[in-house]
């Protein structure tokens, strides 16, 4: 008899979390069982799966950032404001976060500084920037940005589609490439590599940069849908990542991370609020409904977890 792997598992339990959400909502919605409902339903799931895979990037090396909301939320209040009216200063902001992301990355590791700290410290200043440019709600998105997010491909939502795409590629990226390999071996097993004669410090940098970029993308997207910004626009966005990252069978040690998983993770919790708002449950609830949901599929997972364990043991 052939069992399923630990890897497989870790994709089986999210996987089976949006299923049954997914077939719950139907059954709540049947109207919802239709393009424009699917479209509805997952509407906010790219700039959240985005911000995701950019949290799954550090946490691969053992870290955690409690500035990815505040990040997205200074993104989007630079692509509504300089990258619509200056692009090319826009760009250069944007490329000027990003390489300060890989800075922060290097100087946690070199400092030997919790990663929780430093990031936690720096919310404050991506937050301190974001309202600098924006102290009340407005700008406009770019126009390709709202064009991009807003299309309607043929027979697929846009939503799903870009999940499909950003699951792919950073598949690609993290466990199909050997730069994949060398980021979740920092995560894994540190010394290893050091012995081997790899840079930890420019594999960290890399790891954070790329963070970086995809919490930016994750911004744009954003805005792009909303077709404007707010400096507190994304602040949620931190414990969705998290959880999403959990969700999607990553842990926060170890380098044990699955691309697919944080994305499928991501569309769970978007699909979670949709699903909470038609059993009518008050919006000062939603959040401990989600973390309740969130508890649930991590002691299924760590169920199968102990299973795993006894059957090797025997």
């Amino acid at each position: 008899m052939i069992r399923p792997s630990s890897a497989t598992l870790r994709l089986l339990i999210p996987a089976l979390s949006l299923a049954v959400l997914l077939i719950a909502v139907f059954y709540l919605q049947p109207r919802a069982m239709s393009y424009i409902g699917l479209n509805l339903l997952f509407n906010l799931a790219v700039p959240i799966a985005l911000a995701t895979i950019a949290q799954m990037m550090i946490m691969s090396v053992n870290d955690l950032d409690l500035s990815m909301g505040t990040f997205v939320s200074f993104t989007a209040c630079v692509a509504a404001t300089y990258l619509q009216s200056s692009p090319l200063l826009g760009i250069l902001i944007l490329a000027t976060a990003i390489a300060v992301y890989a800075v922060i990355g290097v100087i946690i590791y070199i400092r030997d500084l919790p990663s929780i700290v430093v990031t936690l410290g720096m919310s404050f200043v991506w937050g301190g920037f974001a309202v600098l440019l924006l102290p009340a709600p407005g700008g406009t998105a770019p126009d390709w940005a709202r064009w991009l997010m807003t299309s309607k491909p043929p027979l697929v939502p846009m939503a799903i589609v870009a999940s499909i795409v950003i699951a792919l590629i950073s598949h690609l990226i993290v466990m199909r490439s050997s730069f994949g390999v060398l980021i979740r071996g920092v995560g894994g097993n540190q010394r290893s590599l050091e012995r081997a004669g790899w840079s930890v410090v420019t594999l960290r940098a890399a790891a954070y940069g790329l963070a970086g970029l995809f919490a930016v993308l994750s911004g744009v997207a954003l805005v792009g849908l909303t077709t404007s910004a707010d400096a507190n626009i994304a602040l949620r966005y931190t414990l969705l990542s998290i959880a999403g990252v959990i969700l999607g069978g990553g842990e926060f040690i170890g380098g044990r991370v699955s691309p697919v998983g944080a994305v499928i993770g991501a569309l769970t919790l978007t699909l979670a609020g949709s699903f909470l708002s038609f059993l009518r449950i008050s919006p000062d609830w939603q959040i401990g409904a989600q973390g309740a949901i969130l508890i649930i599929v991590l002691a299924l997972r760590l169920l199968l977890n102990r299973v795993e364990k006894r059957e090797k043991q025997s």
